[in-house]
């Protein structure tokens, strides 16, 4: 593996952890729990400082997933060289960056939508981040590609 492809994994993988702790910071588990309370972690109990994070990590990630579909289709590389575990992967990051856009959308002046349809926005984009976080980890344990 090139050094670009190692850096590019690096920056992914911190990307995905930071990402994943600021958006669940956002709700007040941290707080709660006390964890917020262990010397170091306080900033975790700031919801605008997370909330500042999350944009700045999800910023981070859309780049990242541009690069990467760049990077796929500048190569022409074959759909058939992508495992079943990557295009699990491919597809949940895409759920994410649509979701995490619409809610974005959602929070600027003068947008409304339905609680329901925030409902469904919140509980999807949880959950795509819990399979990816899980499809993450199973191909770390297994040493699979994408």
């Amino acid at each position: 593996m090139s050094l670009v492809h190692k850096t590019r994994n690096r920056i992914y993988g911190i990307t995905l952890f930071f990402i994943a702790l600021t958006g669940f910071a956002q709700m007040p588990i941290f707080k709660r729990y006390y964890i917020a309370d262990i010397p170091g972690l306080g900033w975790l109990a700031q919801f605008y400082v997370t909330h500042a994070m999350h944009y700045i990590f999800a910023t981070i990630l859309i780049a990242l997933c541009v690069y990467g579909v760049l990077d796929f289709v500048l190569s022409k590389k074959s759909f058939s060289g992508i495992t079943a575990a990557g295009g699990g992967k491919a597809a949940f990051l895409l759920g994410l960056v649509i979701s995490g856009a619409l809610m974005v959308v959602r929070n600027l002046p003068g947008v409304y939508f339905s609680h329901t349809l925030i409902y469904v926005m919140n509980i999807s984009h949880l959950g795509l981040c819990m399979a990816l976080l899980m499809v993450s980890a199973y191909t770390r344990v297994k040493n699979k590609t994408w």
